[in-house]
């Protein structure tokens, strides 16, 4: 790979055939076959129909596709038609969802600038970024997105923002010098540019070097395509007691079929019946009951400001342990903005500045007459340090175009790199005054004077040795300072670097990239949840741990830690040190990733927030990526699970509760749903064991667990936030869905319903007919799970949660009794449905006993488990 910030300018254009006159057009042709187009590759997407056909790989599925075909080969045309439904709206909801999160790479465009100005044919004209090739001579201006990789030919002051490549937020000045240096890093190659960023003050001739793919950004494209999606806990969960759920089922259904057969009973009647347990025992709405209450739940959570663009991320939100954070415009605001002021022999805050005091206000003035930053319409142009101080003069009121107006420029010098300082002259009450501004070093060696309230007065030893203190402060603090001075010049004198000597020092003007004022609030938040929270920045380490300081996140100065140390530990050693630091300063895309996976391999879930194109790859590789909405790039956002609308740092710790509250609502449906299916189970081996008619027909199962249990599941998902939750720490994600205690719950409450079901059976036996008993079976079974419902909205009772306060679950409840109600008063349906006429007594019976297992349920709650929570 050419190095081209190690070659001269002469040489760049030698090796690339550039042409200081530009291209011609038939040059132009050659290097479009070579190169190509100025764009990023698109990854090879899969069709809506290999995606829907990917949804039926899951084991469950699959045995209920089994399931449908063989009754449709035995004719039972109803349970294919159900079971087909419910498979297909599940296929559907995952094709949906997959189809609108996969847009990475093809949003990575959205960066380049949509128009560019070259040099072609000898004319400077504009064309589609697309069209830049390599050699193409580029303009930049303030103002302009960068389209290409280039070498800075001239360059005019040029300061270009690289924060979305490196992290930094400070403008970095461009020179056009050689850097014999190996290896050096993208925010240290000063002679060159790079797609992506974003010119913030001067103008630039560059040399086009790389597009496309060949450019830093396509570089971070491979990143992103090669960084590998993470499942979820939940469905990894889900995954693992699928598999064991669906052996255990087809090993109890051969028993029974086998022990059919034994006894003497048909094939085809045998078969039959292992089918019906097969499909009572398989929850097969589980998956898209699991999906829709994802869904339901990134509704709420859109309208609270975080838009989650992966279903089956909502979850893992809530069992996030670590959140590494960028922190340029996510734990703060993304604009300079100045902090304090020393002036008089005072440090003053920005905001206590006084309108009366004469010496604070002519230290404004001049910080926006040595300015060439402007805000227009609301848009704000120049060196993010000039634009602060700009900031600063609305405190009095004082618009700089007014006062550059009012205060003609009348001569300049330039800032440089190299002797730091910048100086204009303004005719200033009747005078010339030259205003000097820069580092304070090289100013403060250059004054001579100093200006109080008291006068001007010799700089004294004593004076310097005070304001070096001062400035040692504010540098500590993560601040960046610049030092005013100015003299007396004569009016027709041209300026000249000689008159930067013999200075009167006014004051120091100390700013920084400030926390956002809700971050400290979030993340103590995150720590009372048992969240660490890390700052990943390409910024320097005093800026990051003075902000991370501010907010709480750092408490030692040990915690923090540089990029180039980062270089010199292994994986495995990161691994074992990763918990003792709280803030990684100057690091690359690659450094970022590899945190991550050493939280990861911890047996953390980790979230990583971020906006930068840099982010981007870590954003994947995070078990959830957040990017921001307002400030985050297009790459950014796309990469990510979540964006924030409102790049407000504490909507991620809303997020994290709901995400909390959505998976114990999930854990619950899936208790409902598992309970009563294993009554179902318990039923059917219950009359098979004891030599007794079937007591469901296949349809009867598959209408319960369709409309009675579905509704209920979803309202069960929909149950009111827990305030509760954030005091918790996070699940643990080695602990299975199906554990020991939630395993015993399923079984015991299962075995209440199935002991309600079985008597109403043994009593519809006793008429002598097994049409009612499966009738009074079929009811009492739907409609104790049903009520089930109510046992399953949370741990307590539902008098401490409150009878009413989820509407969803009696609106679901009521719908699911009218259907059964509907099934057994109305004859056509009594016949699709093998069902027989009732008497008022059997009804009766069937009432009692659906009722029992909530009434008992709930005394448990109310005696031992709201005992427990009240006297813990």
């Amino acid at each position: 790979m050419n190095e081209f910030y190690r070659k001269s300018s002469d040489e760049v254009l030698e090796v690339l055939n550039g042409n200081l006159k530009g291209l011609i057009d038939d040059d132009i042709e050659k290097r479009r076959e070579k190169y190509g187009f100025n764009e990023l590759d698109e990854v090879k997407r899969k069709s809506p129909l290999q995606i829907f056909i990917e949804q039926f790989k899951d084991f469950l599925v699959l045995i209920l596709l089994g399931a449908a075909l063989i009754s449709a080969f035995l004719g039972k045309l109803e349970s294919t038609i159900v079971i087909l439904i419910v498979v297909i709206i599940n296929g559907v909801l995952g094709t949906i969802q997959h189809i609108k999160a996969e847009q990475s790479l093809k949003s990575l465009k959205a960066l380049s600038s949509p128009t560019a100005k070259v040099l072609r044919n000898g004319n400077r004209i504009e064309i589609p970024s697309r069209e830049l090739t390599v050699g193409d001579i580029l303009y930049l201006d303030a103002g302009d997105y960068v389209s290409a990789d280039g070498r800075i030919l001239e360059t005019f002051s040029l300061q270009v923002n690289e924060s979305s490549l490196t992290g930094e937020s400070e403008s970095v000045l461009k020179f056009t010098e050689t850097i014999d240096n190996d290896n050096v890093a993208i925010g240290d190659r000063k002679n060159m540019v790079f797609s992506g960023s974003f010119v913030t003050y001067g103008r630039a001739v560059v040399l086009i070097t790389n597009i496309g793919m060949n450019t830093e950004i396509g570089k971070i494209a491979n990143l992103l395509e090669n960084a590998k999606i993470k499942k979820t806990p939940l469905q990894v969960s889900l995954d693992n007691f699928g598999k064991k759920l669906a052996f255990v089922i087809l090993a109890i259904s051969a028993f029974i079929f086998a022990l059919n057969i034994f006894r003497g009973a048909e094939i085809i009647d045998s078969f039959m019946f292992a089918v019906s347990l097969a499909v009572a025992a398989i929850p097969e709405a589980l998956s898209s009951i699991v999906t829709i209450v994802l869904a339901l739940g990134t509704q709420k959570m859109a309208k609270e400001n975080a838009i989650v663009r992966k279903l089956h991320a909502v979850e893992s939100l809530g069992s996030i342990s670590v959140i590494c954070s960028d922190k340029t415009g996510t734990l703060t605001q993304n604009k300079m903005t100045v902090q304090k002021v020393f002036v008089d022999d005072r440090v003053i805050k920005h905001d206590e500045l006084n309108h009366d005091k004469d010496l604070e206000k002519k230290l404004v003035l001049m910080a926006l007459l040595c300015n060439d930053a402007v805000t227009v319409e609301k848009k704000e142009i120049g060196d993010p340090t000039e634009v602060a101080l700009v900031n600063l003069g609305e405190i009095y009121d004082l618009d700089e175009l007014v006062i550059r107006k009012n205060y003609s420029r009348l001569g300049e010098i330039p800032f440089d790199s190299d002797r730091k300082l910048m100086s204009t002259v303004n005719k200033l009450h009747d005078k010339s005054i030259m205003i000097t501004k820069g580092a304070l070093d090289v100013l403060l060696s250059r004054s001579v004077k100093i200006e109080t309230s008291n006068g001007i007065k010799e700089l004294t030893e004593e004076h310097k040795k005070e304001i070096e203190n001062i400035n040692k402060d504010f540098s500590m603090n993560g601040l960046r300072v610049l030092a005013f001075a100015y003299k007396d010049v004569k009016e027709d004198t041209k300026i000249s670097l000689e008159d930067e000597f013999n200075l009167t020092f006014i004051g120091l003007i100390a700013m920084m990239d400030p926390p956002r004022i809700e971050s400290a609030e979030a993340v103590e938040n995150c720590i009372n949840a048992g969240i660490k929270p890390v700052m990943i920045t390409g910024d320097h380490k005093i800026t990051a741990s003075a902000i991370a300081k501010q907010i709480g996140i750092l408490k030692y100065e040990s915690e923090a830690m540089e990029g180039f140390e980062l270089e010199n530990i292994s994986d495995e050693e990161l691994k074992e040190k990763v918990e003792n630091f709280s803030v990684y300063a100057r690091v690359s895309p690659e450094h970022k990733i590899r945190i991550i996976r050493a939280w990861q391999e911890r047996g953390n879930v980790v979230a990583m927030t971020g906006d930068g194109v840099n982010d981007a790859p870590a954003l994947k590789q995070a078990d959830i990526g957040i990017a921001m909405g307002i400030t985050g790039t297009e790459v950014a956002k796309d990469a990510a699970a979540m964006v924030l609308t409102d790049d407000n740092f504490s909507t991620i710790v809303k997020s994290v509760s709901n995400g909390r509250s959505i998976y114990a609502n999930i854990e619950n449906s899936i208790k409902f749903l598992l309970s009563g299916n294993t009554a179902g189970i318990l039923s059917v081996l219950y009359a098979s064991l004891g030599a007794l008619p079937i007591p469901f027909a296949p349809v009867h199962l598959l209408f319960i667990n369709l409309i009675t249990d579905s509704f209920p599941a979803i309202a069960i998902g929909l149950e009111p936030h827990n305030e509760n939750i954030m005091k918790e720490k996070p699940r643990d994600i080695t602990t299975p869905i199906l554990n020991k205690p939630f395993a015993i719950e399923v079984i015991i409450e299962g075995f209440l319903i199935a002991l309600g079901t079985m008597i109403a059976f043994h009593i519809g036996l006793s008429t002598g007919d097994s049409r009612v008993a499966s009738t009074m079976a079929f009811s009492t079974l739907c409609l104790s799970r049903l009520l089930h419902g109510f046992n399953s909205r949370s741990k307590e009772s539902i008098f401490k949660i409150g009878l009413f306060s989820n509407k969803y679950i009696w609106i679901s409840i009521v719908f699911g009794y009218l259907m059964l109600a509907g099934i057994l008063a109305y004859r056509p349906l009594m016949e699709l449905f093998e069902i027989t006429k009732l008497n008022a007594s059997q009804y009766g019976y069937i009432y009692a006993l659906s009722f029992m297992p909530l009434i008992l349920v709930q005394i448990y709650k109310l005696l031992f488990v709201n005992y427990n929570n009240a006297h813990n």
